[in-house]
């Protein structure tokens, strides 16, 4: 596997305001860049490349949705270097009205796991005011990793993805990486 999945955190950004789309940089946590993603502007069904550079040159990993314009859509992620399909995250879209909740899937489409927002009392006052961040919980084999934390900056979304609860690697990376991702750019566009 490549180099690039052996941190265990992960800064995702993504500025809000762009014209030909949003950018997603994915740092270290020594804040050095490790991926780099332009997602296209106006798609009806997502397809999120990322590459080792902001040059582009050299695809890691895709996460592709199943259909487009789905309320509970199921998004593939695929090691582009490798060809694996990893495994899928499916959004629970009539649960995420007020709480917003991921299944995590293994490449036969099995439940491993699942992304829970952490409160649900916050989860409805986040629908409101969007001054206070959300933050994400894994739930895998009777285990809770609060994996994923957002920082309020009302230009630039940013989450944290931290995996040192995970010291075993239950959650491959690689769906991590992607579970934050969709965190950062799907969920992101309900505020």
């Amino acid at each position: 596997m490549n180099a690039t999945y052996n941190h265990t955190e992960y800064i995702i950004r993504k500025k809000v305001f762009s014209i030909m789309g949003a950018k997603l940089h994915i740092y270290d946590s020594a804040e050095q860049l490790v991926l780099y993603s332009q997602m296209k502007a106006f798609k009806l069904k997502e397809d999120i490349a990322l590459y080792t550079d902001e040059s582009m040159q050299k695809e890691l990993l895709r996460i592709k949705a199943r259909s487009a314009i789905d309320f509970s859509a199921v998004y593939d992620v695929h090691d582009s270097e490798t060809g694996e399909h990893i495994g899928a995250l499916r959004r629970k879209g009539l649960k995420s009205i007020l709480k917003d909740e991921w299944t995590i899937l293994d490449r036969h489409d099995q439940e491993i796991g699942k992304i829970k927002e952490d409160s649900t009392a916050m989860a409805i006052l986040r629908r409101f005011i969007s001054i206070f961040p959300q933050k994400y919980n894994i739930e895998m084999d009777d285990t809770t990793i609060p994996a994923f934390k957002q920082n309020f900056n009302p230009f630039v979304t940013k989450i944290i993805a931290d995996f040192s609860d995970d010291p075993k690697g239950m959650l491959d990376r690689r769906l991590g990486l992607a579970a934050g991702i969709l965190l950062c750019a799907i969920e992101g566009k309900q505020n």
